[in-house]
């Protein structure tokens, strides 16, 4: 009766059932795993945020398919104000989420089964967003020395004739690297060889632990370009439900792309009035809410580099932003083992390596968004698991 592209295997795997275990006992948890910024403490203004729904525009019926003029103006004014970018209103289409913004890209670019590269270790929403599309995933590696790189040899082995796209995340997550401007220049030359797209997911583009980022990918002129982005981690507004992707690239292919991609948001038209109407007071909370993100996560970064300094055989890697830490860790058994054990042990929540295809077991991952207290403990916890498992 249903579709082979809901085929899932949707019982919860063997961590979320001891999670969910323990939850029910009514044990206090040490979750350095959250990554909802509604959660965690952080100081909303709510008074704005709120009244900005009450604006009398959102009665009226204006169904524009990129989405409200006004709305991608503020959207086009955030890049040149905060990246230096001009990026045309005109080839900024909003949707609801990047989850349904890389569905319009997906769409345009691929036919059934046509294949899209993609990174790993990187975030699992791709799967899901892939089989309902009819798309396949192939994947490339990112490897590690000293930082994150791309491996150009597996995308060249990974590229066959049904390839259409190469999906970037900058900077990636849960890695937390940045594409440096010798892949930026690669890529390009991969894709005018290929006739491929880049697609490109920044929604972490202005968390950098060190200072400004590298260039937003709205400024790639040299390839066809959807550059993804939304509130959801650039005003820490997850609930607003408001994303866009920006394309550029070559003048025939950006006309054709343009024109495509309005006729598939037109047969959706999902974003509603009430919430385009505010996109200028929801994006205007990034100037007091990604100073308090950006405060916590290079605290809490620095912190777990001093803690973890006592355990030797535990290692933070190297990374430029994000949200997220990746710790490498001795692999004495499966990833999985190993944080179901630390959560019955220690009553620490953290995600394994596997979860985001690390290629190997020996990697956690850990949000930096947590609150300061329940971060410090849990780390020492973690620290004092590891430990006695030495």
């Amino acid at each position: 009766m249903f579709s082979q592209r809901t085929n899932w295997k949707l019982s919860p795997n063997r961590f979320t059932q001891a999670l969910e275990a323990i939850r029910a006992s009514g044990t206090k948890l040490f979750d350095l795993s959250v990554s909802n910024p509604t959660e965690c403490g952080f100081q909303y203004d709510a008074g704005a945020i709120l009244s900005a729904f009450q604006n009398p525009n959102a009665l009226s019926y204006d169904p524009q398919p990129k989405g409200l003029l006004s709305a991608r103006e503020e959207v086009a004014r955030y890049y040149l104000r905060d990246h230096h970018v001009s990026v045309d209103p005109e080839s900024i289409i909003l949707t609801t989420s990047t989850s349904e913004a890389y569905s319009y890209v997906f769409c345009l670019l691929c036919n059934p089964q046509d294949e899209i590269l993609v990174p790993k270790p990187s975030y699992p929403l791709f799967d899901f967003l892939a089989d309902l599309q009819n798309v396949t995933l192939t994947p490339y590696s990112l490897e590690y020395a000293h930082g994150w790189m791309v491996d150009f040899l597996s995308i060249t082995r990974a590229l066959s004739e049904r390839t259409r796209a190469i999906l970037l995340v900058h900077p990636n997550n849960p890695t937390g690297s940045y594409l440096r401007a010798e892949e930026v220049q690669e890529l390009n030359n991969l894709c005018r060889e290929r006739s491929l797209a880049l697609i490109v997911d920044e929604v972490f583009l202005d968390y950098s632990f060190t200072g400004r980022p590298p260039r937003t990918f709205t400024a790639n002129l040299d390839s066809l370009t959807f550059t993804l982005g939304g509130l959801s981690k650039i005003a820490a507004l997850p609930q607003m439900k408001v994303a866009w992707v920006a394309i550029t690239g070559p003048g025939s292919l950006l006309r054709s792309a343009l024109g495509r991609l309005e006729v598939i948001a037109d047969t959706y038209l999902s974003l509603n009035a009430p919430t385009q109407c505010s996109v200028p007071t929801l994006l205007e909370q990034r100037h007091s809410l990604q100073p308090q993100l950006l405060q916590r996560v290079r605290g809490n970064r620095a912190s777990l580099q001093k803690l973890i300094s006592s355990q030797p055989t535990c290692e933070l890697l190297d990374a430029d932003a994000g949200w997220y830490a990746v710790l490498r860790v001795p692999a004495r058994g499966s990833d999985e083992d190993l944080v179901i054990d630390l959560l019955q042990k220690q009553n620490v929540v953290v995600h394994p390596g596997h979860f985001y295809d690390f290629p190997k077991d020996g990697y956690l991952v850990l949000s930096l968004i947590t609150p300061t207290e329940i971060f410090h403990e849990g780390i020492s916890r973690l620290v004092k698991f590891l430990h006695a498992i030495s």
